[in-house]
């Protein structure tokens, strides 16, 4: 499965771009790219948290994407493989979102752990090809262990940098 999501993210830049028209970004054609690059917190441990993301919009304001994150700098490591639907409100000037995602957490030395979630947010023009975006994320853990996890669910900020070239 690890193989398979990597190929993905390798090819999503390779499918056709179009050019903005009035749906710019988010039309269809479009490939969008995301970083990621924080700190996050589990396990009792905080976290360097580094990862990118691309998405491919099938049609205007819809898009289907992949994002992966590394969190290293406390015990155990972990990688998070994140395919994604998300639709943008492309229409308005600060532009309305709102998404679904599968993840597959691998830990070191664990079993992977698997989430499903929603996300909601605004993204806002920062120059031509780019947005910042602002929102909350709602995580759900399946076959969630409460004597090893803490909780089995969170919500949670996230800010986001997108860009294309």
């Amino acid at each position: 499965m690890i193989r398979l999501l990597w190929m993905m993210l390798l090819m999503l830049p390779a499918l056709p771009v179009s050019a903005a028209g009035a749906s710019g970004l988010f039309g269809q054609g479009a490939t969008n790219f995301g970083v990621v690059a924080g700190n996050g917190y589990a396990f009792n441990e905080s976290y360097f948290v580094i990862g990118a993301s691309a998405t491919y919009y099938v049609i205007d304001g819809l898009g289907v994407g992949l994002s992966i994150e590394n969190w290293s700098g406390g015990s155990p490591g972990m990688t998070k493989y994140s395919p994604y639907l998300q639709y943008v409100y492309y229409q308005a000037k600060v532009k309305p979102y709102v998404g679904v995602f599968y993840r597959d957490t691998e830990i070191s030395g664990q079993p992977s752990l698997y989430s499903y979630g929603s996300r909601a947010g605004v993204y806002v023009s920062s120059g031509r090809s780019a947005h910042f975006g602002l929102g909350f994320v709602h995580e759900s853990y399946i076959d969630c262990d409460t004597k090893k996890y803490s909780t089995c669910s969170e919500t949670y900020p996230e800010i986001s940098f997108i860009f294309a070239f």
